[in-house]
């Protein structure tokens, strides 16, 4: 940090430092509950438009008669050891109350963390800086650190931001700020944020959130031509990220084993390690091994060359906006698009997919090279055909059980003639519910033999008195 005062009036808007040299009397007091030194000083403390007051204060510096006494020789050089510090206020013991500009901050953030390749993304980089110039320091760019409020950030937030995700980016990217801020000594240790205070309540989705389905999605890939129809099912068949498909180089393919290995990521035509640590991941091709032979055998494939190339002979990678616009044209032209489709929702249909055939979290987790189980979570989608699926499984068994138990549930309807009910319905014929409330369903009796439940003040006896039966509400 840049000792100079011309320095702190840039980075705190014009603050001054004051300079006090000051030497006062050691003073014993024996009135008040005991015997002790003490001085009286003058302090100048920070306010939070970056001016300083002057205040009057006390300082005990020990006892002056008992065990521990201090002569007074000795009192005096605690006062001096105390008013050594004082004394000589720094710029850091100013600038850590807080007292620069956010801009200030918000530029050293910028210059030292987010413009270091190593340590940033050029995505995260690109939106950082977006919601620094269009949102963040328009606001609060000629405030102080320590007068930035967490009601007035939450407000802000909400007032400007319809989308849970965008607020999240932009507090986060506060937060980042203040972080360092902590780090490099501009804000005091230990101290919270104050927009650590911020809520911004529970997650939500500005539009319903979808994948296409199986037919869908094959009526897509039908429309697409190469090499976006091989990207697009290397997304379905992988889960891998659009950006680490077009990142892959010919080495990173195993064409013999059918594996490919994420090393690296492509966000148009920035070439940078991929997303997170367990990104680095082997992914099997499946099927589409074969098609990966063919294509190196055309290509005659160079092992630095890159797997998806620009047509226009540059032998650069290709980037993802053309294959987005190819899959929204193919989509529209079947009727099936919807906003947000991209490469992105296929690596969201692999994650659904991929548990719904048996595929473990934990497995799908690892091989979408997640961070965490959470965040697999969020990627998966619970199909409505799918949870249909699941209720018919529950309703199949529920009737094989009552048909084991004396055939209190009819067995379910498979001719579209049942009635309006419909197959897999647990509605009995003409309407009449298969399961009888009150009727003892876990007993071995048939249900002639059972009694109903009549009324009482007990809801835990058993159904007849017979041991395993239980009454079903």
């Amino acid at each position: 940090m840049n000792g100079s005062e011309g320095s702190l009036q840039v980075l705190t808007g014009g603050l001054r430092l004051k300079t006090r040299v000051q030497h006062p009397k050691v003073i014993e007091r024996t009135d008040r509950g005991g015997s002790y030194w003490y001085f009286r000083y003058w302090a100048d403390e920070i306010q939070p438009d970056g001016s300083s007051k002057t205040v009057r204060k006390f300082q005990r510096l020990g006892a002056s008669k008992g065990e521990n006494r201090l002569t007074k020789k000795q009192a005096e050089l605690e006062r001096d050891k105390f008013l050594g510090r004082l004394n000589a206020a720094t710029e850091k013991q100013v600038i850590a109350k807080g007292v620069i500009l956010f801009r200030e901050m918000a530029k050293m953030y910028e210059q030292s963390h987010l413009e270091r390749e190593n340590q940033i993304s050029k995505p995260t980089r690109e939106k950082a800086r977006s919601h620094l110039r269009l949102h963040i320091l328009p606001k609060w760019g000629d405030e102080r650190l320590n007068e930035i409020e967490p009601k007035d950030v939450q407000d802000w937030l909400y007032q400007n931001f319809d989308s849970w995700w965008t607020m999240n980016g932009v507090r986060n990217l506060m937060s980042a700020i203040y972080h360092k801020a902590e780090e490099w000594g501009f804000w005091e240790e230990g101290r919270r944020s104050p927009i650590s205070r911020v809520s911004i309540g529970k997650k939500w989705y500005k539009r319903p959130r979808r994948i296409l389905t199986m037919e869908e999605t094959m009526k897509v890939l039908a429309r697409l031509k190469e090499p976006n129809l091989l990207i697009t099912e290397t997304a379905i068949a992988t889960g891998a990220r659009i950006s680490e498909i077009l990142g892959l180089q010919w080495k990173h393919v195993d064409l013999e084993t059918g594996v490919i290995t994420i090393e690296q990521r492509n966000w148009r035509g920035d070439i940078a390690e991929p997303k997170t640590g367990r990104s680095h991941r082997p992914l099997a091709l499946g099927h589409l091994a074969e098609r990966y032979r063919a294509r190196a055998k055309a290509d005659n494939a160079d092992p630095e060359a890159w797997v998806f190339v620009r047509n226009d002979g540059s032998g650069d990678p290709l980037w993802d906006s053309g294959v987005r616009q190819a899959i929204k044209k193919a989509a529209a032209e079947e009727g099936c698009d919807f906003p947000g489709l991209g490469p992105h929702s296929f690596r969201r249909a692999n994650i659904t997919w991929r548990q719904r055939v048996g595929g473990t979290s934990i497995e799908t987790s690892k091989i979408a090279g997640h961070s965490s189980i959470e965040m697999t979570e969020e990627y998966t989608f619970v199909e409505m055909e799918r949870q249909d699926e699941l209720t018919r499984a529950i309703q199949e068994k529920l009737a094989s059980v009552g048909e084991k138990n004396g055939k209190a549930l009819q067995p379910l309807a498979t001719d579209p003639a049942a009635g309006a009910n419909g197959a897999g319905s647990l509605a009995g014929v003409n309407g009449q519910s298969r399961l009888k409330p009150h009727t003892v369903l876990a007993c071995g009796s048939s249900p002639s033999e059972t009694q109903p439940r009549s009324g009482g003040p007990s809801d835990d006896r058993p159904g007849d008195g017979r041991p395993g039966c239980h009454h079903l509400e």
